[in-house]
C-alpha cells in the first residue's frame, strides 16, 4: 500500500505532523498502536508554562491545532509572570485529558486524506539512502515519498519501579521493537534517556483544607488567536499548592537503594529540569521542603495528579510518601508513579528540516529527538510535516531563525548542540526572548503559515486588518498632543503620577510608568479598537527602546545565517582549524556560517579561518 507521506507514532508531534500533512493536501497514513490513545497525556493534564506557553501560540499561528484544542479542553487558565516583564508572559492551561484526547482524535477522523491504521512499526525499508516506507507487526509493508518517526517514549522502552523492569510504554501500552535497531543499522546512534511521571491519587480520598489553593487569572484568555469563546473563571477548577514534609524527607533518604534510580536499575539519562523527587532531595540536601501542585485531570475521572513528584520507588514506599504530605494522610492510589527508559536519536543527526542526514526522505519529531513536553513535540511534529511536504513539492526547507521563534530556538539547539539528557525549552535559552513574546507570535508567524497554506484566507485578512490598525493608531498616538491645561493632567496629578508640563504626545506619555491606554482612553477621539490591538500599541510603545536593541543585534547576526556552507566540504582538510573544530563541524555538517558559530567547540578564531577559506575558494 503507497501513500504520499507516512506518520508514524500518534502522540502529540504525530497528530501536528499528519494534521498538516493532509491540509496541505497530501494522501497521510498514520501509523499509531492505538487510536484510542492518540493524543494522549500520559504525565502532567498541562499545555503551556514558562516558553512552553509561547510555542503553542507560535503553533497556532503558523495553522496548527495545538492551541485550538487547549483552548476548547481547559480547566484552569493562568497567565503566568505577570509580575515581571513581557518578555517572560506566558500562559499555562490545566487540560482536561480526555477531552483533549477526544477533540484531536475527532479532527484526525475529520480529514478525508488520513488513513488510521493500527499496528507497530519494526523496521525501515531503505533504498540507496532513501526511506521508501516500513514494515510492521501485522505482516504488512507500507510505502510513502516520505516518512515522520514520531514515536515519543516508545522505542525499546522499559516502565521502572522500585528493582522491577517492565518492557512496556507508557500506560501500559506495548514497548516498540525492532525500529531502534534498525535505525541504528543504517548508521543512526540512539541514546538511552529517562523520564517519570508522579502517582494518581483518588480525589475523594483528599483533604483539600490543608492546601493552598491557586485559582486561574480573570479575563479572556486563549492560546489560539481564533479562540473567542472562553471559561468563566468562576467555572473553571481551582489547583492546589503543598511543600513535602521532613517526613517525606526521611522515608526517601532511608529507601534511596530502593529506588530504580538509585539501585543501579537505570541506565538512561533522566531530566535535568524536571527530576524526580529522590533526585531533588539528593542534589538539593539543603532544602527543608520542595513545593507540589495538586491537579485535575479531567472531568470524567475521579484522580488527580502530584505534579512534582514523581519517583521510581516501589509501590510500598510510595505509600509511605504520600501519606506524609498535607492533606494526602488518607489518600488513596489509583495508578502508581513509574520511571520509564527509552531509545532517542542523536538530534545532531537531523539537518534543521528535521530530515536525517543519512537517510534522505526520513523525517523525526518530538521525544524520539531528544526532547521533553507536549509542546516542543507539537511543535517539531508541525515542522517536520511542513516540511516533509515542501520536500516532496521540491522547495527550500522552511527554517526559523532563533530570533523569529522558540521553535527555531529549539530546532537549532537540537541539530546544532545535541543533547545528554531530556531537553526542555526555556525562556533562558532564548537570545531575543523580549522579541518572542506571548502576545505577538502571529505578528511574527502568522504570514509563514499562510505562505506554507495551513493559514485560511479569511484568518489572514483578519490578521492583515489587525496589523493595519495597530500601524493607524500608532502613527494616530504620535499626533494626538495633550498639554498641561488638559483635563487629562487633573487625573494624572490624582493618581500621583509625574504631570505634563507644556505638551507631549500620547505616543511619548504612553513611555512613562503606570500611564496605560486604559488611563487615557477615555480622553482620545475615534480611538475605536480592539484589545489585541491596543495591547499591541502598549507593548510596542513602552519597549520600543528594548524591543530596537534586540532587533539590531539580531539583524547584526542575521548576515552569518545567509553565508551558506557547502553540505560536502571537507572540514577536515581546512589548514589551521582547530582538531575539535574540524570534528564537530564534520559532525553536524551546518548548513551556514551563523549554525557553524553556534556549535559547542567551534570558536571565534575558526569561524574566521573558515570564513577566509570560503574566500579562498570563491564560495562566497
Amino acid at each position: 500500500m503507497t501513500y504520499d507521506i507516512i506518520v508514524v507514532g500518534g502522540g502529540h508531534a504525530g497528530v501536528e505532523a499528519v494534521l498538516a500533512t493532509a491540509r496541505l493536501g497530501y494522501k497521510t497514513l498514520l501509523v499509531t498502536l492505538d487510536f484510542n490513545h492518540v493524543a494522549s497525556m500520559p504525565c502532567n493534564p498541562s499545555i503551556g508554562g514558562p516558553a512552553k506557553g509561547v510555542v503553542v501560540r507560535e503553533i497556532d499561528a503558523l495553522g496548527g491545532e495545538m492551541g485550538k484544542a487547549s483552548d476548547a479542553t481547559y480547566l484552569q487558565m493562568k497567565m503566568l509572570n505577570t509580575g515581571k516583564g513581557v518578555g517572560v508572559q506566558t500562559l499555562r492551561a490545566q487540560i482536561d485529558k480526555i477531552e483533549y484526547m477526544k477533540y484531536m482524535q475527532q479532527k484526525i477522523k475529520e480529514e478525508p486524506n488520513i488513513t488510521v491504521i493500527e499496528t507497530m512499526a519494526v523496521s525501515l525499508i531503505i533504498e540507496d539512502g532513501v526511506c521508501k516506507g516500513i514494515k510492521c507487526s501485522n505482516n504488512e509493508d507500507y510505502y510513502a515519498k516520505a516518512t515522520i518517526l514520531t514515536t515519543g517514549t516508545y522505542l525499546e522502552s522499559n516502565v521502572l519501579i522500585g528493582h522491577t523492569s517492565i518492557s512496556s510504554g507508557p500506560e501500559d501500552q506495548p514497548s516498540v521493537k525492532g525500529l531502534s535497531a534498525s535505525l541504528r543499522s543504517y548508521g543512526i546512534p540512539t541514546l538511552r534517556l529517562k523520564t517519570g511521571t508522579p502517582a494518581r491519587v483518588y480525589r475523594d480520598s483528599i483533604d483539600f483544607s490543608k492546601m493552598e489553593v491557586q485559582h486561574g487569572t480573570p479575563g479572556k484568555l486563549s492560546f489560539s488567536f481564533e479562540t473567542n469563546s472562553y471559561l468563566p473563571i468562576e467555572e473553571q477548577w481551582p489547583c492546589y499548592l503543598i511543600h513535602t514534609t521532613p517526613t517525606t524527607h526521611e522515608i526517601i533518604r532511608e529507601n534511596l537503594g530502593k529506588s530504580a534510580m538509585y539501585g543501579g536499575l537505570v541506565t538512561g539519562v533522566g531530566p535535568r529540569y524536571c527530576p524526580s523527587i529522590e533526585d531533588k532531595i539528593t542534589r538539593f540536601a539543603d532544602k527543608e521542603r520542595h513545593q507540589l501542585f495538586i491537579e485535575p485531570e479531567s472531568r470524567h475521572l475521579d484522580t488527580i495528579y502530584l505534579q512534582g513528584f514523581s519517583t521510581s520507588m516501589p509501590k510500598d514506599v510510595q505509600e509511605e510518601m504520600v501519606h506524609s504530605l498535607p492533606g494526602l494522610e488518607n489518600a488513596r492510589i489509583k495508578n502508581y508513579a513509574y520511571a520509564i527508559e527509552y531509545d532517542a536519536i542523536d538530534p545532531t543527526e537531523l539537518y534543521p528540516n528535521l530530515e536525517l542526514k543519512k537517510i534522505a526522505y526520513l523525517f523525526c519529531a518530538g521525544q524520539i529527538n531528544g526532547t521533553s513536553g507536549y509542546e516542543e513535540a507539537a511543535a517539531q511534529g508541525l515542522m517536520a510535516g511542513i516540511n516533509a511536504v515542501l520536500k516532496l513539492q521540491g522547495k527550500e526547507p522552511f527554517i526559523l531563525r532563533r530570533d523569529e521563534a522558540y521553535i527555531g530556538v529549539l530546532i537549532d539547539d537540537l541539530v546544532t548542540k545535541g543533547v545528554s539528557d531530556p531537553y526542555r525549552l526555556l525562556t533562558s535559552r532564548a537570545e531575543y526572548r523580549l522579541l518572542l513574546r506571548h502576545d505577538n507570535a502571529d505578528i511574527r508567524l502568522r504570514k509563514h503559515g499562510y505562505n506554507v497554506g495551513l493559514v485560511k484566507e479569511d484568518v489572514y485578512q483578519k490578521f492583515v486588518k489587525k496589523l493595519d490598525d495597530i500601524k493607524y493608531y500608532l502613527d494616530y498616538l504620535k499626533n494626538v498632543r495633550f498639554t498641561y491645561k488638559h483635563p487629562l493632567n487633573e487625573e494624572l496629578k490624582r493618581l500621583n503620577l509625574t504631570t505634563i508640563e507644556g505638551g507631549i504626545s500620547a505616543y511619548d506619555l504612553l513611555k512613562r510608568p503606570h500611564v496605560t491606554i486604559s488611563l487615557i482612553e477615555p480622553h482620545l477621539e475615534n480611538f475605536i479598537t480592539n484589545d489585541e490591538v491596543k495591547q499591541q500599541l502598549e507593548i510596542q510603545i513602552k519597549y520600543e527602546g528594548y524591543i530596537n536593541k534586540q532587533i539590531k543585534e539580531a539583524e547584526t547576526k542575521r548576515h552569518l545565517e545567509k553565508i551558506s556552507l557547502p553540505i560536502d566540504l571537507d572540514y577536515l582538510k581546512i589548514d589551521n582549524l582547530a582538531l575539535e573544530a574540524r570534528q564537530k563541524l564534520d559532525k553536524i555538517r551546518p548548513l551556514t556560517i551563523g549554525q557553524a558559530s553556534r556549535i559547542s567547540g567551534v570558536n571565534p578564531s575558526d569561524i574566521s579561518i573558515l570564513l577566509i577559506y570560503l574566500k579562498s575558494k570563491g564560495l562566497m
